[in-house]
């Protein structure tokens, strides 16, 4: 869609959005219990899979594990939500009211609304807790949604939301998992795929018109926000409830070429994005790498 007039490029999506929204509060079963033995994410995309603390844990407690890093994602999504949120209503604040452009962000905002819902009352119908993010990532969070415009903005939004939908269309397809999370991830996926077409077009639109200095400066901030992230998938203390030490899980997850792995082709499609636009390159860079989402 990425070259349309931005108008037209908002109106298919309002129209979209007419067509395919869900309310997950009446539209999932919140009160199915869950399917004894069942995945909550294929096992292969586990942060420990194929390390010796995967092979020493029983079929229940690699479950258990799946389950805490679902909820360590939800709490990651509600997280970016919120983020994501307050910069679209910043730059709906400034935007023509009477325009479709700024329709759609709003939106945008309300479907971002049902889906902090939604994986709220994911991670309550799981029985975890909720993994807030780390004193020094909140604060990142709070500068973020507070001072990011043009291609940061739309970068960052595209990294959590591109990140997150790898994973959910896998999921959503996999019906050997938990029925709750495969009905949550297709939610997700299906009004998600507006929010990304929206995003792309526009970045494009804000890097055409970006200057060197402020586009430099971009690449820091969405390296920054790809690492912080990908570090907010698994909370450490998700490795505590199947009785393993955080700080040993997550050096395991770090070293784990399995995760590695899957962290690349999580990060596959918006990593070629950002490339091709620029925006991953010189010590921006450096971030993706440590991040695990890009080689070399």
């Amino acid at each position: 869609m990425a070259g349309f007039p931005r108008e037209a490029v908002a109106d298919r999506l309002l129209s979209a959005s007419v067509r395919t929204s869900y309310d997950p509060v009446v539209d999932i079963d919140w009160s199915a219990p869950p399917v004894p033995g069942a995945y909550w994410l294929p096992p292969t995309r586990s942060s420990l899979y194929g390390t010796p603390l995967w092979d020493a844990m029983t079929e229940d407690q690699r479950v258990e594990l799946t389950k805490h890093e679902v909820a360590s994602a939800a709490s990651a999504g509600i997280w970016f939500e919120t983020i994501l949120m307050q910069m679209l209503i910043r730059h709906y604040y400034d935007a023509d009211p009477t325009s479709r452009h700024a329709q759609y962000a709003l939106t945008e905002v309300a479907d971002e609304c049902r889906h902090s819902i939604m994986f709220g009352r994911l991670i309550e119908a799981a029985g975890a807790p909720v993994y807030r993010a780390e004193p020094f990532d909140h604060l990142l969070g709070r500068w973020l949604k507070s001072t990011a415009t043009g291609p940061q903005m739309y970068a960052a939004i595209l990294i959590a939301e591109e990140i997150l939908d790898s994973f959910q269309r896998e999921i959503m397809a996999d019906e050997s998992l938990q029925p709750l999370i495969r009905m949550v991830s297709r939610i997700h996926v299906v009004e998600e795929a507006r929010h990304v077409r929206f995003a792309r077009d526009e970045l494009t639109r804000q890097v055409e018109a970006a200057g060197p200095v402020a586009l430099a400066y971009s690449r820091l901030v969405i390296g920054r926000a790809a690492y912080s992230i990908t570090r907010r998938l698994v909370h450490p203390r998700a490795y505590a409830a199947v009785g393993i030490d955080p700080a040993a899980g997550r050096a395991a997850a770090r070293a784990n070429p399995h995760w590695r792995a899957t962290l690349r082709w999580s990060a596959q499609r918006i990593a070629d994005h950002l490339t091709e636009l620029g925006l991953v390159a010189g010590p921006g860079r450096a971030l993706w790498r440590r991040a695990g989402l890009v080689e070399g």
